[in-house]
């Protein structure tokens, strides 16, 4: 079950072409999209952690950060207004 909605799921230009061209960053991705929905916020610090926690209560901007040992990190962050999701490398913040 969701804790709160999406809105529109958008990727970077560098998440998409390493989704068309690695199967398992793609299923990665995907995996993590559904986690971040359900509020499992992955990889984050205690600080991240409620700040999240005030965003679900306030409306404010929710990051998600998600680690697999053979490929790159990423990060997921929903917009306050739930307007959209972006899917992003953390270098591309």
């Amino acid at each position: 079950m969701n804790k709160f909605q999406l809105g529109r799921i958008v990727l970077t230009r560098g998440v998409y072409d390493w989704m068309i061209h690695n199967g398992e960053f793609a299923h990665f991705v995907n995996n993590s999209i559904k986690r971040h929905a359900r509020g499992d916020q992955g990889n984050l610090t205690a600080e991240d952690e409620e700040l999240n926690e005030l965003a679900l209560k306030d409306g404010g901007r929710l990051l998600s950060a998600y680690e697999h040992w053979r490929l790159p990190k990423i990060w997921i962050i929903t917009e306050a207004d739930r307007s959209v999701t972006t899917v992003l490398f953390p270098d591309e913040y």
